[in-house]
């Protein structure tokens, strides 16, 4: 049951507008930081169902300055691959449990900034990859899958996607378009397993001007603000969100 109170709304505000200006901006990598905080105060599901309509707002208002400036054998590929992995992520989230799923979010949350942080100091260098069809179907798996269970498969598609050398705005303009489709995929199951009550659609169209104003912020800083700051933060908000999600979970 999802109560419309203060604690709510101070979780809320700052999520979306996170995932707001990471989904139009900086492509997606990290914007599950939105579930993950929700989770803090709410169930997993109800995370979930509150996100899913505003990032699908996020998807469609960022559309127009990204188009057709993607690049179309990623886009294909990936979105073939994204089918079976939503279709499992499903089928997870009917056979366990809330905290199973605060802790697969909390990992996730560590394991992206272990991987950030490897890569930042050398530790870890992400491999030039050529193209392939069968490694863009995989990579759609495991994206489909993430983004089910915790909006989370930005990671997947940043090693996939930089590892082929892409420049900032064709890496942004391809997530923006994979992920308005997966997005699209995801409502229909997510409908059908109850995720949507009429309180997650309500906290929706209270927060859509924080979503709209979060993806205007995005798009101009991803010409104004460096990478490295934001993601800085970013790190920060998931490694704290994460160990506690976990915690939660365990405990």
């Amino acid at each position: 049951m999802l109560t419309l109170d203060l604690p709510f709304f101070a979780a809320a505000v700052p999520a979306v507008l996170f995932a707001a200006i990471s989904k139009a901006g900086f492509g997606s990598g990290a914007a599950f930081a939105s579930a993950a905080i929700l989770a803090l105060v709410v169930e997993p599901g109800v995370a979930l169902g509150v996100m899913l309509p505003l990032l699908m707002l996020v998807d469609a208002a960022s559309l127009k300055p990204y188009w057709r400036k993607w690049h179309g054998p990623s886009v294909r590929g990936l979105l073939i691959g994204s089918v079976p992995g939503v279709a499992l992520g499903a089928w997870l989230y009917v056979v366990v449990d809330g905290d199973v799923f605060r802790v697969l979010i909390g990992l996730m949350c560590l394991i992206f900034v272990a991987y950030q942080g490897a890569r930042a100091v050398g530790v870890l260098r992400t491999p030039r990859i050529a193209f392939s069809r069968p490694l863009a179907w995989g990579t759609g798996a495991v994206a489909g899958f993430t983004s089910f269970v915790s909006h989370a498969g930005g990671p997947a598609l940043a090693v996939f996607l930089l590892g082929q050398g892409m420049g900032k705005t064709t890496y942004q303009a391809t997530t923006v378009i994979v992920f308005w489709a997966i997005n699209i995929l995801k409502f229909v199951p997510y409908a059908f397993l109850g995720i949507f009550t009429w309180q997650t659609l309500l906290a929706d169209l209270i927060l859509i001007p924080v979503a709209l104003l979060g993806t205007w912020l995005g798009v101009k800083a991803h010409y104004w603000i460096p990478e490295r700051a934001f993601f800085a933060l970013t790190y920060v908000v998931l490694t704290v969100t994460g160990l506690r999600l976990i915690w939660v979970g365990l405990g």
